[in-house]
């Protein structure tokens, strides 16, 4: 054996209580975003019934003699469910049930126009377009854009009931 015994070099890196401490403050972090997009999230999405509620109340008014109020008045349309393939992978496929909120009441062939665009349009979608949160808000503004646009500006909101991929 020789004269200096060779001791074993000391780890390098950070210890255990650092790398605890480390994840704890990402763990906390994760959750306090989470907590903020949620709440972003939630402030901007109305349920159908939300959205059924807050025009009975202008239809309450109609039936008095303001005529301001019945002005402001809304009406929800539920189109056809709309069912296609995607553009990529085209061995996938989308059920996609929706409701039109139209600033007063219009003829069908309207609604007809909007569904038919839309249908065209889901056929171009393609899988990343749709995967996540922020993904699905665009596909939402999307909806909302081309539906403005084939009604000449009466849709003002186009609310996603159902979103089923297969």
């Amino acid at each position: 054996m020789s004269a200096i015994e060779q001791t074993p070099a000391p780890k390098s890196g950070p210890s255990f209580v650092v790398q605890v401490g480390i994840l704890f403050l990402m763990t906390g972090a994760a959750i306090g975003m989470g907590w903020v997009s949620g709440g972003y999230l939630y402030g901007e999405a109305k349920p159908v019934e939300q959205v059924a509620a807050e025009q009975a109340k202008p239809h309450a008014a109609k039936e008095g003699t303001d005529p301001a109020a019945a002005e402001g008045a809304s009406t929800l349309v539920q189109l056809p469910a709309i069912t296609s393939n995607l553009a990529a992978p085209d061995s996938m496929w989308v059920r996609l049930e929706l409701s039109l909120v139209l600033d007063a009441p219009q003829p069908p062939d309207l609604a007809e126009r909007v569904h038919q665009d839309l249908l065209a349009f889901v056929r171009t979608l393609r899988i990343h377009q749709v995967q996540g949160a922020s993904a699905l808000r665009h596909l939402k503004t999307d909806l909302d854009e081309r539906a403005a646009i084939r009604s000449d500006g009466h849709v003002k909101e186009v609310l996603i009931r159902t979103l089923l991929f297969e």
